[in-house]
């Protein structure tokens, strides 16, 4: 399986070692949106450059991965990322990402569905229309391994199976 370009969206603030965690798997191409040092570059900026580097940045990716932490959901700039994806008929995929352990290897809560703030075109929730995948285990190790082992078919799942238009 060819690894894919993904855009991949997190709360930079907690889920930023999480989100490495994901990262390290090697499941994604290596030319996928995921530095850390160009988003500490970018979010300094104003919100029209904001919004600029990641219209760029999308356009150059099949996928957005939402990594869902505890409090991912119905933040301007996942809301925002998940609107470009929809408008640009990009693959739309959210992995709960709660379980793995942060820096201080602590677990965290389930977060809320980022998909329902995000209206199709049809005007239902995109909730309804895109995959969330949560790990059926409790422990960070099994949880990373879970997620390392389906997240490919996952990403061409997300490709293949897009909203409405």
């Amino acid at each position: 399986m060819t690894k894919r370009q993904v855009f991949i969206s997190f709360e930079y603030g907690k889920d930023n070692w999480r989100a490495s965690q994901v990262k390290e798997m090697g499941k994604v191409s290596n030319s996928s949106t995921f530095s850390t040092n160009e988003w500490e570059e970018v979010k300094e900026k104003e919100d029209s450059k904001i919004k600029k580097w990641i219209d760029e940045q999308m356009s150059k990716r099949s996928c957005i991965v939402v990594l869902i932490g505890n409090s991912t959901a119905n933040r301007k700039w996942i809301n925002y990322e998940i609107e470009k994806a929809y408008e640009l008929d990009k693959g739309i995929l959210g992995v709960n990402i709660h379980g793995l352990k942060n820096k201080d290897g602590e677990q965290s809560t389930k977060g809320s569905n980022p998909f329902y703030y995000v209206r199709a075109n049809n005007g239902e929730r995109l909730s309804k229309y895109i995959t969330r995948f949560d790990s059926n285990y409790i422990s960070s190790k099994y949880i990373y391994s879970d997620i390392e082992n389906n997240l490919e078919q996952l990403i061409e799942n997300a490709i293949l199976n897009k909203a409405p238009r």
